[in-house]
């Protein structure tokens, strides 16, 4: 069922992934061909923004400060898994991996070498902050438009 909170959570979300995304870029490699890198980001934010964070509000501060802390920490392992995963793909088709499985242990260690590289304060900071402001807004809308 949509609601206020719903919407408010999602944008929210794309927003503070969109801010994220920036500040990623410029850690990775100067190689690095981003692609959809930003709009599949700001797709996961409202995707996550809707089925993760809207239907939690209107539970108080706390619960609103905790969801947001849910919904961005659900944002970014759906991030760094899906980026992950377009990698292993991407290495996929120049013939990498010998079998299926190799592939999917790949994402894994794609995805743990990515976590590992944007594991910065500036990032950790932003995060925090952005899920606090995302976690009160949400709540407010839920409160606010019934």
């Amino acid at each position: 069922m949509p609601t206020a909170a719903r919407l408010v959570a999602a944008f929210s979300l794309a927003v503070l992934a969109y801010v994220i995304s920036v500040m990623v870029m410029p850690l990775m490699p100067e190689s690095t061909d981003f692609g959809y890198f930003i709009p599949v980001n700001i797709f996961l934010g409202l995707a996550c923004g809707w089925i993760v964070m809207g239907p939690r509000a209107g539970r108080g501060t706390t619960a609103a400060i905790n969801n947001g802390l849910t919904g961005v920490f659900v944002l970014m392992l759906w991030g760094i898994g899906v980026q992950a995963a377009n990698e292993m793909v991407r290495l996929a088709m120049r013939n990498r991996y010998d079998n299926a499985f190799e592939a999917i242990v790949a994402v894994f260690q794609i995805g743990a070498e990515y976590a590992v590289i944007i594991a910065t304060v500036q990032i950790g900071v932003a995060l925090v902050i952005g899920a606090v402001v995302v976690g009160l807004v949400t709540e407010f809308a839920g409160n606010r438009w019934k």
